[in-house]
């Protein structure tokens, strides 16, 4: 296989995973570009690549930076945003379980908070109190595990993920 060709599966693979972190396809196509770049590239060079519009181009990268998947690169000289990617696989691996986190299970826990206040006074809220209350304790468990892992050090995870693995 061609490097061409190894860098565009990658880049068509990495879109699709993307939609399974919650994000849109293209985002995760400019991600998988910029983790296989060896340098900093400008939004120029993003569309031209990806052939994406500017306009697709600045709102995942601006979607990006708030992941903490990529960042600003300045260049000495140049009027052009350049941006990397997070190549510590550790640390995007954070990035997305925080992102997430915010996105979906913070929101859910407001919710269950919210609606915990009803009352059990017949079967059908009966029934209704124990279903909140017990998605209520599996999400704050869930939530206290990804604060965990988002507060983690490499060494300690990644140790403890290998002796589960033997």
């Amino acid at each position: 296989m061609r490097l061409d060709d190894g860098k565009q599966q990658f880049i068509d693979s990495w879109g699709q995973l993307g939609i399974s972190w919650g994000v849109n396809k293209t985002m995760g196509q400019i991600h998988a570009l910029l983790l296989i770049s060896n340098r900093p590239m400008c939004c120029d060079e993003i569309m031209h690549e990806l052939s994406i519009s500017r306009g697709n181009v600045n709102m995942n990268m601006r979607a990006l930076v708030d992941w903490g998947l990529a960042f600003k690169k300045f260049k000495q000289g140049e009027r052009k945003e350049y941006f990397v990617a997070e190549k510590d696989v550790f640390k995007m691996f954070r990035s997305v379980v925080a992102m997430r986190k915010k996105k979906e299970l913070d929101p859910m826990l407001r919710i269950l908070d919210e609606i915990s206040s009803v009352q059990p006074e017949c079967e059908d809220s009966e029934e209704f109190c124990r279903i909140v209350k017990d998605l209520s304790q599996f999400s704050k468990k869930a939530e206290s595990t990804l604060n965990n892992i988002t507060a983690t050090e490499k060494n300690w995870l990644f140790g403890s993920f290998f002796k589960m693995m033997r």
